[in-house]
């Protein structure tokens, strides 16, 4: 098996990037979910809430800073080690610092709303929960459940494949959805079989070792086309025809970190 695409998301539900290769870090690969949009009251807003989120991107930059950019214009924002403290409904999470307040302006403009950005500072102030696989000591960047979501090219086209027998059943048009739907950090080519990830126990990529945490829980996060930015109804029910339980449908598996370096892609990819 290969790694075939790596991608970064320096801002929690806003357009990422793909890079060649990453840093992996105990909590994340580097640069990937560090930032995210505050409500006034402490919360975050996800695109689950503002799909157009979607359509504001944030590219890593190597000195840790960010830049934000839309079909108007971009900002760069800075990491904030001296920025104002304030608390977030985060879990695990009890506070984040505020960014500079033009990036605050940036993103209230764009989306319509009052919104401020706010950055973590250290990773290890927040942990993987045990009931999503974590052990004690593994931190965690500001993704959902896990520092990071693996999905296979063998499992997208399965699933495209189950999509199409629906559509065709209700007489609707189709069209493949992209991998990009699911949000992962890495996607491997070659699995024996769709849906072989769900038994993996150990994962090492181009030598860097990660365990397996769990399968990834989707969202309605999923049904949002990324170009049109509307909400539909797949994959979400097709995958509650073919990989739903617990009253959950799941895609991609969680995957912690068990050494640190730099993955590639195109790096040979191994699991047991």
């Amino acid at each position: 098996m290969r790694l075939t695409s790596i991608h970064l998301y320096p801002v929690k539900s806003l357009g990422g990037h793909d890079v060649a290769e990453a840093v992996v870090e105990r909590w994340g690969l580097r640069g990937d979910r560090r930032w995210l949009a505050l409500n006034p009251d402490g919360t975050y807003l996800t695109a689950r809430i503002e799909p157009r989120m979607l359509s504001l991107t944030a590219q890593a930059r190597s000195d840790g800073a960010i830049t934000l950019r839309d079909g108007h214009g971009s900002l760069d924002v800075q990491p904030a080690p001296r920025g104002e403290i304030v608390p977030t409904a985060v879990s695990r999470l009890e506070s984040v610092r505020l960014a500079a307040p033009e990036a605050h302006e940036w993103l209230s403009t764009r989306l319509g709303r009052e919104l401020r950005l706010g950055w973590l500072d250290d990773p290890q102030r927040r942990s993987v929960a045990t009931d999503h696989g974590g052990h004690p000591g593994d931190p965690l960047n500001l993704a959902d459940a896990g520092p990071l979501l693996l999905c296979t090219v063998q499992s997208m086209n399965r699933l495209n494949d189950w999509i199409a027998d629906t559509a065709l059943e209700r007489g609707e048009d189709f069209e493949p959805l992209p991998i990009s739907r699911f949000r992962p950090t890495v996607v491997v080519d070659g699995a024996v079989e769709p849906f072989a990830e769900d038994d993996w126990k150990t994962v090492i990529i181009g030598g860097v070792e990660f365990r397996f945490a769990e399968a990834c829980d989707r969202c309605a996060l999923t049904t949002i086309d990324t170009r049109t930015f509307r909400t539909a109804k797949e994959p979400i029910r097709t995958l509650a025809r073919f990989r739903q339980w617990d009253h959950k449908t799941f895609f991609g598996v969680r995957l912690v970190p068990v050494t640190t370096g730099v993955i590639r892609v195109g790096d040979e990819v191994s699991a047991a």
